[in-house]
């Protein structure tokens, strides 16, 4: 391994193989959209929940570090909790029309789903 650089070779510690080749994971990062762009649906879902009902925020296209950016945003000016993953964003409680508000003012493309 003399001439690499061994701080990019991450989860390898040492080889004892002489043959050994570090192969580097290269796939791209996802690429956040900018907000006129992204097209996002506020609809409510009371599904698997034990009855209670929940914001969701569905069709982020980007990176999950922004997608924790918006929902952390959206939560703040909520005053409520709620998590993001998978591209979909969850607001505990009924926040439909408050949240679209807040979306469209940002720049986003938002849309009352049901």
């Amino acid at each position: 391994m003399a001439g690499h650089n061994w701080k990019t070779h991450k989860g390898v510690v040492y080889s004892t193989n002489p043959e050994f080749t570090y192969r580097q994971d290269n796939t791209p990062e996802p690429v956040t959209l900018p907000p006129s762009q992204q097209r996002l649906v506020v609809s409510i879902d009371r599904r698997q929940r034990g009855g209670k009902q929940v914001t969701l925020v569905a069709g982020f296209v980007g990176h999950p570090d922004a997608l924790q950016a918006l929902a952390r945003q959206l939560k703040t000016k909520c005053g409520v909790g709620g998590s993001a993953k998978d591209g979909e964003i969850l607001i505990q409680g009924d926040f439909r029309d408050h949240i679209v508000t807040l979306l469209v003012a940002a720049g986003y493309k938002a849309k009352r789903g049901n």
